[in-house]
């Protein structure tokens, strides 16, 4: 396809009614819309397009409500987002003005639908005209402000009274890109050397002992020792799960909610290749991906589709040293990676996901040695999913004794576990709790 303006935006469009219309995953229909780009100026357009209007949707449409005289049909989904799209290349694209209004009215012909071109028109020009007033008035209500959906502003200022105005502020950047060396084929000082004599401005984490923190997001597939399994892509806050449950040689492990593999091939990492490690995941269609993770590290695990929930089905009865469980959780600590939580969750999914939690820590324990420890984790912010999980596991299971950790740029709870928060040293939220299995007589 040609790579137009027109194109970009329209492109961009479609996208984006994938994901709020349809309901499907930004990481799933993104790289599909940006694979029908040649032009990387125009792929790269259309991809901050797309992140930006999914990003700040709440916003915007907030914005757009106060301009239209009346509300459109839902038939009229397509012009409703559009006029987002044109709105976001207003306030915070470098697009000029005219010509964000121009190429965003030019989309219209393509959607057949040529009464909604002044509508369009009228709504851009005049926000440009009255910008200032109309974003003061929609900015009075924080979950506006934020572009954060109504339910998930109240919990996080319930949870975090002091800094739940700065949790939503980083929600709303882009992520960095952070490296995880392997330790087995290089140390973090080779890797840096590498990456500066390729001219690419990188630091060493100051929490992760493995991280390497990128100046500016780049194809790592071209970067010196991807082929040959040098590093991996992983937060910060993420690579901290494994140094917590410190896997040694000959341990049998698990890793119950393994794919897309970076846990996995970290503990293997750090047991250096010699762990008896098995990596459960319940959707089969993830697991090639955490194959592919384990073979381009070379490193070694057994893999398969099983529930976590279910050990009868997978289990051979052999009691593990160490499990990590990475829990089904709500991502309220990734919107920064994954936008489109904001769209896709909903107050009703949490219940629903503590349940499954619960359900799991069940199962699992009765898989685990005496002495034995299990690391629980999720990328959740929310108390339910976390602290309050593990305060109710904690008193009804009597052999449970929480573990404290001293985990640095995390904050610590009077209840049991360490929560990282969104934009922390450039970390992703991230809750872990780690569980040691008391030897108690019958």
């Amino acid at each position: 396809m040609a790579g137009t303006a027109l194109n970009s935006r329209f492109i961009a469009l479609k996208i984006c009614l994938t994901v709020t219309e349809d309901g499907r995953s930004l990481s799933q229909t993104l790289p599909e819309g940006l694979a029908q780009f040649s032009d990387r100026r125009e792929r790269s357009f259309t991809q901050n397009l797309v992140l930006g209007t999914i990003r700040w949707q709440a916003r915007l449409a907030a914005i757009r409500d106060q301009l239209l005289k009346k509300k459109l049909k839902p038939k009229d989904a397509d012009i409703n987002q559009l006029i987002l799209l044109g709105l976001y290349q207003v306030i915070y694209m470098e697009t000029p003005e005219h010509a964000a209004v121009s190429e965003t009215v030019a989309v219209v012909q393509k959607l057949k639908k040529p009464w909604a071109k002044a509508l369009v028109n009228g709504v851009l020009r005049n926000f440009i005209r009255e910008q200032e007033s109309v974003c003061a008035e929609v900015d009075l209500k924080p979950a506006q402000k934020y572009a954060h959906p109504q339910w998930l502003f109240k919990a996080l200022r319930k949870a975090y009274p002091d800094n739940w105005s700065e949790i939503m502020q980083a929600n709303n950047q882009i992520a960095p890109l952070t490296l995880r060396v392997n330790p087995l084929y290089q140390s973090r000082e080779e890797l840096l050397k590498k990456l500066e004599n390729e001219g690419i401005e990188a630091e060493a984490h100051p929490h992760a002992a493995q991280g390497i923190t990128l100046k500016q997001s780049a194809d790592i597939t071209q970067f010196p020792s991807y082929d040959e399994g040098g590093f991996s892509v992983q937060d910060a806050a993420a690579q901290q799960a494994a140094h917590i449950l410190n896997p040694k040689p000959e341990e049998r492990i698990l890793d119950a909610c393994a794919a897309p593999g970076g846990k996995t091939t970290h503990l293997q990492e750090l047991a250096q290749n010699r762990a008896q490690l098995l990596a459960l995941e319940v959707a089969p269609e993830r697991i090639e991906r955490l194959a592919e993770n384990l073979h381009r590290l070379d490193l070694n695990a057994d893999y398969q589709v099983g529930d976590a929930s279910q050990p009868e089905e997978w289990w051979d009865g052999e009691a593990f040293d160490k499990i990590l469980l990475d829990a089904p959780c709500s991502a309220t600590g990734i919107i920064r990676r994954q936008p489109d939580i904001k769209q896709h969750r909903t107050e009703e999914d949490i219940q629903a996901l503590v349940s499954l939690q619960e359900q799991i820590l069940q199962a699992l324990w009765k898989t685990l040695k005496p002495g034995g420890q299990l690391l629980y984790a999720t990328c959740s912010v929310l108390p339910q999913e976390n602290k309050l999980q593990m305060q109710s596991f904690v008193a009804h299971q009597k052999d449970a004794e929480v573990i404290k950790l001293e985990l640095q740029g995390s904050i610590t709870f009077e209840e049991p576990g360490n929560q990282f928060l969104p934009g922390s040293y450039g970390m992703d939220g991230f809750y872990y709790c780690l569980l040691q299995k008391q030897n108690i007589e019958a």
